[in-house]
């Protein structure tokens, strides 16, 4: 994280300032524009993500639609002002005067709902502005399409004279390719003297372009960067500009993955959340979606058609056509196809777990095999024990969960239904389509309905009940 930046002798400090007050009436939503998610994170926490990398003050967010659930939803990571009314951008960083005047040499100002904003360039920016000694530095873009960004318009040295609101430009202004993203740095005393200064629209409010004008007139000195990418000032006002954030970004999140040894077969069908890590040599399939804190090793083989959120993976493991939610798995552990792992599913080395299964809450010890078409709940298991195809554990009595144990090496048979609270002791097995409703002790057989134990060969007593000697 960068503190400040030298100018010759000088060190810079930066404060930063995120507008996020608008009401963002055309996405027609209940929740603020600015907490649509965007590759797993809401888009104003990309737009801070990238303002931390100016300064370790915290930057300051303005407020005002929706305030509440941005302050839930942030806490403590940014200083909060509000807008109590929307007047416009220059009314805006008004707000954020009290509380950073006197604080350091810069202010950046951005915007909440421009997500795509690269921390690079707006650190090229500031760093421009530093050694340019200017009061303004402008970002500037060269998209194909206008978007309505103003126009920037350049004297006959090359030199910013203005920037012209597309509503107001002339027909040989409108021609223009170079636009305002409407990203600034300022210098901090010229700011503050001069925000009180922004005239009054015809709209009723106060614009921030308006300071490019009055700094041209004083001869203060205006500067522009440009960023070759123009997806980095798009910002979000509709559903359909929310799709092409998503877009851009998961274009964006690929491309840093493939680049680090990941192959993504086929990107554009793909999703990746910006929090997920991957190992090198993994290869993801087609329609898998990787969400919100996920880490996965290296070697693996993820989808097609799988999601896995919230989880950890380590190296070789092969997840096909499946959902874990909140799960762990080791290395060189199997899922699917179409198995799902729900909230606590822990899967050891060497695990297999076949189609059609279920894990919840359970631990599956090394080398455990689980066949397919089985539920398991609740569940503690040793090393290398089998659970047969269609093993149930029936965890819930209508009031409470129960645990199930099955010790090392113990021989779950096709079909059984293991009533919880229960234990299968070490080496013990069940028969294929038992309902065992206590404990098996090690290296014994269960079987029927309810199952008992089976004689030992020694010629004791008929089968009994699994409680032996009842």
């Amino acid at each position: 994280m960068l503190g400040s930046f030298f100018c010759g002798k000088d060190i810079m400090s930066v404060s930063s300032v995120v507008l996020a007050a608008g009401q963002g009436k055309r996405i027609k939503s209940k929740l603020p524009k600015v907490l649509h998610p965007i590759a797993g994170c809401p888009m104003v926490a990309h737009a801070l993500a990238t303002v931390h990398h100016l300064s370790e003050a915290l930057p300051v967010l303005v407020v005002g639609v929706g305030a509440d659930l941005v302050r839930d939803t942030l806490a403590d990571t940014v200083r909060y002002v509000v807008q109590e009314q929307q007047l416009g951008t220059g009314h805006a960083v008004q707000q954020a005067r009290s509380l950073l005047e006197g604080e350091s040499d810069l202010v950046t100002v951005t915007y909440a709902d421009m997500p795509l904003l690269r921390p690079e360039t707006l650190q090229r920016m500031v760093a421009h502005h530093s050694q340019s000694r200017c009061v303004v530095t402008i970002l500037t873009i060269a998209p194909h399409e206008p978007r309505g960004f103003g126009r920037v318009v350049r004297d006959s040295m090359g030199h910013v004279a203005g920037v012209v609101e597309e509503p107001d430009a002339t027909p040989e202004q409108l021609a223009i390719r170079e636009l305002n993203a409407g990203v600034y740095c300022f210098d901090a005393v010229w700011l503050w003297s001069h925000l009180g200064g922004i005239p009054l629209s015809k709209k009723g409010e106060y614009y921030l372009t308006d300071l490019v004008g009055m700094a041209v007139a004083e001869g203060s000195g205006v500067e522009a960067v440009t960023t070759e990418d123009p997806t980095e000032a798009l910002g979000v006002n509709t559903r359909v500009h929310l799709a092409e954030a998503h877009a851009a970004m998961r274009q964006r999140i690929n491309e840093k993955w493939m680049l680090e040894g990941v192959t993504i077969v086929d990107p554009a069908a793909t999703y990746i959340d910006v929090q997920v890590s991957l190992g090198a040599d993994t290869v993801v399939h087609p329609n898998t979606f990787l969400e919100g804190q996920t880490n996965v090793g290296a070697e693996c083989q993820l989808g097609p058609n799988t999601v896995i959120r919230d989880s950890t993976l380590g190296n070789r493991c092969v997840v096909h056509s499946s959902v874990i939610e909140a799960g762990v798995l080791e290395d060189d552990v199997e899922v699917g196809p179409f198995g799902r792992l729900r909230p606590g599913a822990h899967l050891a080395v060497g695990v297999h777990m076949g189609n059609f299964g279920e894990i919840k809450n359970s631990y599956l010890g090394p080398g455990t095999k689980m066949g397919h078409f089985s539920y398991v709940g609740d569940t503690q298991t040793g090393p290398n024990v089998n659970i047969g195809a269609g093993t149930v554990t029936c965890n819930y009595d209508g009031k409470q969960k129960h645990r199930t144990i099955l010790e090392e090496g113990a021989f779950v048979g096709s079909d059984t239904m293991l009533v919880a609270p229960v234990r299968i002791g070490k080496g013990a097995k069940t028969g294929a389509g038992s309902v065992v409703t206590r404990d098996v002790p090690p290296g014994r057989l269960a079987f029927g309905v309810p199952a008992r134990i089976q004689p030992e060969p020694s010629g004791e007593s008929p089968p009994t009940d699994c409680a032996e000697g009842e």
